[in-house]
């Protein structure tokens, strides 16, 4: 995968610290990615077990909530891993990194849902969150496509992932003020990338 514009869901700014953020962790982790190679591991199958961890957070939760919240930090890592390897492998390509953002989106989803569901977040938010979320990295993977990529993007999910146990464990309640924050944020971005796709359609 290039610096260039492509049907992935980066921005102009982002692309290259994306790049240069993968190729650090592959110079890095080279012995971890060696022998991830030896044990024929393929970024595919870091991709699907990050998808696996991610969504087993959502039984888990009602059950054991921390558990839960370790298996959402393996997801993470487990997600931060596999560009590495497909760069150590020679094999980066756009349906590994179109791959990799529809699981994101996936767990995303199943883990607000999850809170919602079990009453941490309110249903309002929660589900704006994810449409809009959703709408915005769909309208970024278009305007890619259509050499016409956002300037910038918020990328809020890492932050919601960190403020999950900070909300059950610290400041009950506040979950809700931060997923309106970045909701606000992506709306912004919602808006303008429908008005920039449709003057060039």
């Amino acid at each position: 995968m290039t610096d260039k514009p492509v049907a992935d869901c980066y921005s102009a700014s982002d692309r290259k610290l994306m790049v240069w953020g993968q190729e650090l962790r592959r110079k890095m982790l080279a012995p971890l990615l060696v022998l991830m190679t030896k044990c024929r591991l393929t970024a595919d199958i870091l991709t699907l077990a990050s998808l696996a961890a991610g969504l087993a957070f959502c039984p888990v939760y009602f059950f054991c909530p921390p558990a839960a919240l370790g298996l959402l930090a393996l997801h993470v890592a487990l997600d931060g891993l596999d560009g590495p390897l497909a760069r150590h492998a020679g094999t980066a390509s756009r349906r590994g990194s179109f791959t990799d953002t529809m699981t994101d989106q996936i767990v995303i989803a199943a883990s607000t849902i999850t809170l919602i569901a079990g009453g941490v977040v309110w249903v309002v938010p929660g589900a704006c969150y994810i449409f809009i979320y959703t709408i915005v990295v769909a309208f970024s993977m278009i305007r890619n496509a259509m050499e016409i990529p956002y300037a910038w993007l918020v990328r809020p999910r890492f932050f919601v992932y960190l403020w999950i146990p900070i909300e059950l464990y610290v400041l009950p309640g506040s979950i809700d003020y931060v997923l309106w924050t970045f909701t606000a944020l992506l709306l912004a971005k919602m808006i303008s990338g429908f008005v920039n796709i449709r003057k060039r359609l």
